[in-house]
């Protein structure tokens, strides 16, 4: 079999099991890929000795027949789990050198299964991002282009290399992170799938923390079947993580039957958004028409104060940011700023964070620590919890009422391109993550499925939101809605 690294997990797995391929071909299939697409620069960690040596003990587990769905499959991990002995530095200069002595428990859980790590993926700076554009390794690049024109475009943000490796095949699939739609969004900007799964599903040990309300591990994967595999053995309770719930795990992989007959499926008036491209309207529209002719019912539903989610967000997620990154200080770990004589301790904080924060990062911790003080933690910090619950009620009456998932477009737009959205106006940023930020907000399960591509010929994405905990249903809803798009554009090589 030639082009192994353009297998899914799935496919991948059924032919380690029959004996047609071996981990070790897969993998070095894979690294041959990584090493030539250097032009993407997504694995800024390589770690090929790591993942040969993991290929040769999952070859011989498969061949003494104990071996779980993910033996001998090669991933990627986003630089923003902890990996041992491996550098982990969440996209940032300040964690330059910091290789730790422990695994987080996603990597780990993946490792125990017998998934090979490949290296470390490119992400924006502490996961503050929706372009990978903050990275300290520099911007990761999308592998598709818009029709014949040469301009670098973003993969999305921020697990920007997450995105980028698996739609060009360097990696069967690979970890993301999602705190305001940094799995669902960069999955949709370069065609492939990507779910969030409900808020403390997966453990956040050893994941550096950005909003810890927030935050929350998921694949991306080339489809939804190799995201229910993938997903089944990153989540599980976690007794290190007192978020994580103790829940059994169901194999999420049974459960696509693709039988959505009956399903009520909500599409929210208020995602209606004034200026949205007519694309974007048209695909919204097809997709719930092919829900409703796979024999789902589609109804209109109310999500009051959605337009109150990015504001809540940008006001939350900083808050705990400056509160998570206050630890960054250059005394225990990580990079330390030179001092000069007479510099005390003050002076330290001051120079090592000023070096070895991005701009954006400096900007979110300023917000954040802005919010939180005395005189505005009620004005802003407070009111913005209060919204959030709110919003969490929206969706509690909604599926109260008997819908089994949303369906909204996963993004307003198709990706743009790198410097395109410039720092002279963060707010258009933070505009991307419009339709994803209320998910987290309410702690819920969405995925992100390619359904189509613009004009220009690049991807666009349909996203579904379901109850809390019940991310089998919605796999199978977007299996349905997966089967009825028929997506399989790749992009061209031109790297």
């Amino acid at each position: 079999m030639s082009d192994l690294n353009k297998l899914g997990l799935a496919e991948a797995r059924d032919a380690l099991r029959k004996g047609d391929v071996t981990s070790v071909e897969l993998t070095e299939s894979c690294l041959t890929a990584i090493d030539d697409a250097d032009a993407l620069n997504a694995f800024v960690h390589k770690t090929p000795e790591i993942a040969l040596e993991r290929a040769k003990a999952a070859d011989a587990r498969i061949k003494a027949g104990d071996a779980p769905s993910m033996c001998g499959l090669p991933i990627g991990i986003k630089d923003l789990f902890c990996t041992k002995g491996v550098p982990s530095q969440a996209g940032s200069k300040i964690l330059d050198g910091f290789k730790p002595e422990y695994e987080s428990t996603v990597s780990q859980q993946l490792a125990d299964a017998g998934a090979v790590m490949l290296g470390k993926l490119n992400m924006d700076e502490f996961a503050m991002g929706s372009s990978n554009e903050t990275s300290t390794y520099g911007n990761a690049v999308s592998p598709w282009r818009r029709g014949n024109d040469d301009a670098q475009l973003t993969p999305g943000g921020s697990s920007g290399g997450s995105a980028s490796a698996v739609a060009a095949d360097l990696c069967l699939a690979a970890t993301g992170t999602d705190t305001g739609g940094s799995i669902r969004q960069p999955a949709a900007f370069v065609g492939i799938t990507g779910i969030k799964p409900t808020y403390g599903r997966c453990s956040r040990w050893g994941i550096v923390a950005f909003a810890s309300s927030l935050d929350q591990a998921g694949p991306m994967t080339k489809n939804v079947r190799d995201a229910a595999i993938m997903l089944e053995t990153m989540c599980g309770h976690d007794a290190k993580d007192s978020t994580s719930a103790e829940l059994a795990v169901p194999n999420f992989e049974a459960k696509l039957t693709g039988d959505i007959k009956g399903k009520k499926i909500g599409i929210p008036k208020e995602y209606r958004m004034e200026g949205m491209p007519a694309e974007i309207e048209k695909l919204w529209a097809d997709g719930a028409a092919m829900l409703k002719d796979a024999g789902a019912e589609i109804v209109d539903i109310s999500l009051p104060h959605t337009k109150y989610a990015l504001p809540a967000y940008y006001v939350i997620a900083p808050a705990e940011a400056s509160s998570n990154l206050a630890r960054y200080d250059g005394v225990r770990y990580g990079r330390r700023a030179q001092m000069a004589q007479g510099d005390g301790i003050t002076e330290m904080y001051e120079k090592t964070r000023a070096e070895g924060f991005g701009h954006e990062v400096q900007r979110r911790v300023m917000i954040g620590t802005y919010v939180l003080s005395a005189g505005f933690y009620d004005a802003y910090y407070n009111r913005a919890r209060k919204v959030r619950t709110l919003i969490k009620k929206d969706f509690e009456d909604v599926f109260a009422a008997g819908v089994d998932a949303i369906l909204t477009p996963a993004t307003p737009s198709a990706s743009f391109g790198l410097g395109e959205m410039t720092e002279a106006d963060p707010v258009q940023m933070y505009l991307n993550d419009v339709f994803t930020v209320t998910v987290n907000l309410a702690g819920l399960p969405g995925i992100s499925i390619p359904a189509g591509l613009d004009k220009q010929g690049l991807p666009l994405g349909l996203q579904l939101i379901g109850r809390p905990w019940d991310e089998g249903d919605l796999l199978n809803t977007a299996y349905a809605l997966e089967s009825a798009a028929g997506f399989v554009a790749k992009p061209g090589k031109w790297w």
